[in-house]
């Protein structure tokens, strides 16, 4: 069974910088695809980044320029760096995994962001 252990979420000031990991484990294959997604409260939950296993990154357009998305395959880990945070960021983040036509998430982890 794979399983998504989510770290590095907090609370900070607008214009700070936090960094997201997820680290699975559980499988000795390779995801199709890493991605971050986030859910604010009375919201759906959103895709913010995605991370193709050829290679190819996606971004939200209200992240494009700060947030950047990054794995680590041997350590089959995926992370977050999000710089110049604003409060409207303030949400979960969950960290999804795909292999094939399966997906697997992380629990979430907190990211506030006060004014």
């Amino acid at each position: 069974q794979v399983q998504l252990v989510e770290s590095g979420g907090g609370l900070v000031q607008a214009g700070e910088s936090l960094r997201l990991s997820c680290a699975s484990s559980g499988s000795a294959f390779r995801p199709n695809a890493m991605a971050w997604y986030r859910q604010a409260p009375g919201k759906q939950r959103d895709l913010v980044a995605i991370s193709m296993s050829g290679g190819t990154t996606t971004y939200a357009d209200s992240v494009k320029g700060r947030f950047t998305i990054s794995r680590d395959n041997a350590k089959n880990t995926v992370y977050l760096q999000m710089n110049s945070l604003k409060p409207e960021d303030t949400a979960v983040y969950y960290c999804n995994f795909r292999y094939g036509n399966v997906v697997y998430w992380g629990q979430g982890t907190q990211v506030t962001v006060s004014s």
